[in-house]
């Protein structure tokens, strides 16, 4: 497929990676010009390019930016070709997006992400860590493969983010339509907890949207009180054992 991928973030440079390893055609763009982007982007055949470009002909476009950001590019992936698959991987976090007219305790965002895109949209990779992303890519039946849920409302376009989050060395748990990707929120029990394909039912049906904002904002507030005391940012393994002490 044509993939065009507009971030070249963290997420955003191993989605290129990956996806242009297994075959497909990768354009990758930030927000400034292509000679910027990341070079590991690049590194198995994707090319970067201009962000209006990244959308040109393709099958799929993932926007992997800030959710703060998502106005500043909503006008360009409004044009993405009509077939195209709009894939957004993003999440609120107010201390860094700040505050966001519509979203708040409860709010779904992806349903405030298909507002500004004015297209609908496939939720994936929104819950895992830039960490456990980068090293914890497995083969499919590996024992405690982790699994990431998706979320479209249109079956076909799910089916395809689906296969896409495979291809990336995760299982792919089909969580139903957008209007219950709250369940996916940052603070709820399927928020970077690294669970399985058998576990994360059990997780996606326990989130508690009323409490998903209060446990999310004292996750970062823990990490900012470690990283002070220790002068740096705690490690995967803190981060992993708190969000599942926090969220599950």
């Amino acid at each position: 497929m044509r993939i065009g991928i507009i971030g070249a973030g963290s997420i955003g440079t191993i989605l290129a990676r990956r996806l242009a390893r297994v075959g497909h055609v990768v354009s990758v763009a930030n927000s400034r010009a292509p000679e910027t982007v990341n070079a590991a982007a690049l590194s198995t055949g994707a090319t970067a390019v201009w962000a209006a470009e990244a959308i040109t002909g393709a099958e799929v476009v993932i926007v992997s930016v800030n959710m703060g950001q998502i106005p500043s590019v909503a006008d360009l992936v409004s044009e993405a070709p009509a077939e195209a698959i709009i894939i957004d991987t993003s999440n609120y976090f107010p201390f860094r997006d700040g505050v966001i007219d519509g979203l708040g305790d409860g709010q779904t965002e992806s349903l405030w992400v298909q507002e500004q895109y004015r297209r609908p949209i496939v939720k994936a990779w929104n819950t895992i860590t830039t960490a456990s992303f980068a090293d914890k890519a497995t083969e499919p039946g590996t024992p405690g493969r982790i699994a990431l849920p998706v979320v479209a409302d249109d079956d076909a376009q799910r089916a395809v983010g689906m296969t896409l989050v495979e291809q990336n060395g995760f299982d792919a748990f089909d969580a139903g339509m957008i209007a219950d990707s709250w369940r996916q929120q940052p603070g709820t029990p399927a928020y970077t907890t690294d669970l399985t394909a058998d576990q994360l039912p059990a997780a996606l049906a326990k989130a508690d949207a009323s409490a998903a904002a209060r446990r999310r904002d004292l996750m970062i507030q823990i990490l900012d009180e470690r990283t002070e005391a220790e002068g740096r940012m705690p490690g995967p393994a803190f981060q992993l054992a708190l969000t599942r002490a926090l969220f599950q």
